[in-house]
């Protein structure tokens, strides 16, 4: 079936009204313009004719009952269905704490938007002729009741079922965390792994038997497009933290009966009241990412001494910043041998060796076992 539609995706909105946000020293994303940013991108997307949107997560500052209540009310304004799944900051308790909703609430604040069973926090759905969304659910909490990001073997099964019945569909699965490493080592470092679904190998061979090839995800909070054996994990950066990224996709089938995605990402320059939100956001990512950095010059496979890390930070102040931008080239001649190998591995290239600048606008040929 030629399939030619267009949808979008924005992530980790955090949304929190002014009266709820709080602060923390140690937080990378500026909650304080989470609605007009929102408000600037969806003004762009409906211009242009989505078939629908996708919000991979992390839809609430902590998962205040009060911003997913203004939330639900603004996605019932658009003119486009929006489909949505739970970030670990939308379900942070398995019990509600005012004012914090509980793991079991959140399917019932999203109705509307795929959740047409508020008992199950995970569903699937038609989103247009011979196109089928899968909404997975990654926050669990274990036998201390402490969030972990990983799928639940009830879930597993249900999706193998699912899948076993949509083998004439295009398939599109979304899941907050992520299920394919888009940065080096990312599932076995202790910083790193936390973004990562925890049994991600398993998810990545019921995909793989499918011939599912798109995975929608958030999380990280940087712009990176990652394959691992014929499976594209796209992760989408944080809409309240630098550079305010969102996504919009085509799929195109040609002459040839070949079906493309097209990505194109955009960022938020500038609001009303942050002309110079660019600079201000990247310079307020640099300024808190010291500690962060030298939790990643100090531990595995850096390993340096605190006083050696503190003396390299000043030279990594951007490097966070400039990663979540995705598809940048990172050159330290100033630092130690091993130290600038290890930050330059995380520059967009190629196993050959040549740039790969894939994180931000590319078209991917989508083989005919995944549609």
């Amino acid at each position: 079936m030629p399939l030619n539609f267009r949808f979008a995706a924005i992530s980790d909105l955090h949304i929190g009204l002014p009266h709820t946000i709080w602060d923390n020293p140690s937080r990378f994303h500026l909650i304080e313009i989470s609605i007009p940013a929102l408000e600037t991108a969806l003004k762009h997307l409906e211009q242009l004719d989505l078939d629908f949107l996708l919000l991979p997560g992390d839809l609430t500052q902590h998962g205040e009952a009060e911003n997913h209540r203004w939330l639900q009310n603004r996605l019932a304004q658009l003119p486009f269905p929006v489909y949505v799944v739970p970030g670990n900051h939308d379900v942070p308790v398995l019990l509600p704490e005012n004012p914090l909703i509980g793991w079991a609430d959140f399917p019932h604040y999203y109705q509307p938007f795929g959740y047409q069973n508020p008992q199950q926090h995970y569903y699937t759905c038609e989103v247009l002729p011979g196109v089928r969304l899968i909404g997975l659910n990654s926050n669990q909490f274990n036998d201390q009741a402490k969030q972990v990001g990983r799928l639940d073997a009830a879930q597993l099964i249900w999706l193998e079922q699912v899948l076993a019945d949509a083998q004439e569909e295009m398939v599109l699965v979304m899941v907050h965390h992520n299920v394919v490493e888009h940065l080096p080592g990312q599932s076995r470092h202790p910083l790193g792994s936390r973004y990562m679904l925890q049994n991600a190998p398993e998810l990545l061979k019921i995909l793989r038997s499918a011939g599912v090839q798109l995975v929608f995800t958030g999380h990280l909070h940087v712009q990176d497009i990652a394959e691992n054996n014929g499976i594209w994990d796209i992760t989408t950066g944080s809409l309240v933290s630098y550079p305010h990224p969102y996504r919009v996709f085509e799929v195109q089938t040609d002459n040839q009966g070949r079906k493309w995605l097209q990505v194109e990402s955009h960022r938020i320059p500038s609001l009303p009241d942050w002309p110079n939100l660019k600079q201000v956001t990247r310079d307020w990512v640099g300024e808190r990412s010291r500690p962060f950095m030298l939790k990643l010059l100090t531990l595995p496979p850096v390993n340096l001494s605190l006083a050696a890390a503190e003396a390299i930070a000043p030279s990594l102040h951007y490097f966070w910043a400039d990663l979540a931008c995705g598809d940048n080239f990172f050159h330290f001649p100033d630092l130690p041998p091993a130290v600038r190998q290890h930050f330059e591995s995380f520059s967009a290239i190629a196993p050959n060796g040549t740039v790969a600048a894939l994180d931000n606008h590319i078209a991917l040929l989508l083989s005919p076992s995944g549609l």
